[in-house]
This record gives structure tokens, C-alpha cells and sequence, in this order.
């Protein structure tokens, strides 16, 4: 089984719906080991709204809690303490995973581990989700150098919202990674994800 994780340069910066995408485009299963904040809805129930395909099997999440914060605070708040021993990859009968990551790679668990390390823990491809706006060539740039001082393998990088090519260029050139695709900034639906999917095939 493939693993792919989808992680960002930062929160909110389009992770859920590139993993829709993937989901949809792979005919993968998806997970999100672990949500903070689900007032309005989590992520997997976002997801579901947003794929066609019958074949693909989302998970329930393994860490469901319930402060919008940073991990290692909201299980706090929560009682409860995240381990990683605890976090089994699930038994999918699909060729690929989809992984959903919270926030950025270096948001913390608890008081060791960080999102990345997930990433080790489960031996993942990583599918980095850069968002065009002032600074994010910096984090973006922190971001792959996080990934490969940690010996991560980088699937590709997608850009999300609003385009802009020189921040893209510079980017790509620093580091030679698979351009996966990019995803303009506009109301989901399930047809405009059927749409960008296909674009997303040959990942």
C-alpha cells in the first residue's frame, strides 16, 4: 500500500481539499489520524462532501478533539496526552492511503513529537501544500529542508489559491521536486474536485 501524507507550509493553507482531490483522483482511502477542532465540522466529514467516487473508505480519526489549537494543547485541554505507539496506520484494502496532517510539519504532539514525525512513524511519501502569500517562500523553503534534514521522501508539491509564477519559479528552482499541480482559490464542489482530479492522476 502506498502512504501518501499531506502536510502544509502552515494551517490553512488547503490541505483538506488537496486531500480531497488526491482521494478523489487516486480512488485512495483517507485518514486523519488526529483533528483539533470540530465545532464546524472535521475534516473527514469535509472530504466526504467533497468526493464522487464510491470506492474510497475514510477512516475514523484516531485523536478526535476538541479545541481548534495546536495539537499537543488541545489533547491537553482534552486530559488525554498524544503517543504515537498509540496511532495504528489502518488496515486499508485500497492500493493507497491518503494521510491528512494537522497544520505544519513542525506543530507539536506533545512535549517530543512533532507532526513530521508522524511521517517516519508510518514511512509516508510526503505531498507538501505550499500557499502563495507574503512569506511563504520562506516557509516553504523551511519546510522541505525540515523534510529532508529528517530524511522524509517528497511525493511532489502542489501550489493552492492565488497564483503567482515567480514565487513558484523560485521555489521549484531551489529544490527540484515534482510540480504536481496547482488548485485555484474558489468554491469546492464535488465537480470542481472531479475536475482538478484529474489533473492529479499521475501522482
Amino acid at each position: 500500500m502506498r502512504k501518501l501524507f499531506v502536510s502544509g507550509i502552515g494551517t490553512d493553507v488547503g490541505k483538506t481539499v488537496v486531500s480531497a482531490i488526491l482521494v478523489e483522483a487516486l480512488k485512495a482511502d483517507y485518514w486523519k489520524p488526529i483533528q483539533a477542532g470540530y465545532e464546524d465540522g472535521t475534516d473527514t466529514q469535509l472530504v466526504k462532501q467533497l468526493i464522487s467516487n464510491n470506492t474510497s473508505y475514510l477512516f475514523k480519526e484516531s485523536y478526535l478533539l476538541k479545541t481548534p489549537a495546536s495539537p499537543h494543547l488541545a489533547a491537553k485541554l482534552d486530559g488525554i496526552e498524544i503517543n504515537l505507539n498509540n496511532l495504528c496506520l489502518p488496515q486499508s484494502a485500497n492500493s493507497t492511503l491518503i494521510i491528512e496532517g494537522a497544520g505544519g510539519l513542525l506543530v507539536p504532539l506533545n512535549d517530543t513529537d512533532y507532526v513530521v514525525d508522524l511521517i517516519n512513524h508510518f514511512d509516508c511519501e510526503v505531498v507538501l501544500v505550499s500557499q502563495n502569500y507574503l512569506g511563504s517562500i520562506n516557509h516553504t523553503l523551511l519546510s522541505i529542508e525540515a523534510l529532508i534534514n529528517r530524511g522524509c521522501k517528497i511525493a511532489g508539491i502542489i501550489f493552492n489559491g492565488v497564483r503567482n509564477q515567480s514565487t513558484e519559479e523560485i521555489i521549484l528552482k531551489k529544490h527540484n521536486f515534482n510540480f504536481v499541480g496547482y488548485v485555484n482559490k474558489e468554491e469546492f464542489t464535488k465537480d470542481s474536485i472531479a475536475k482538478y482530479s484529474s489533473q492529479f492522476k499521475n501522482l
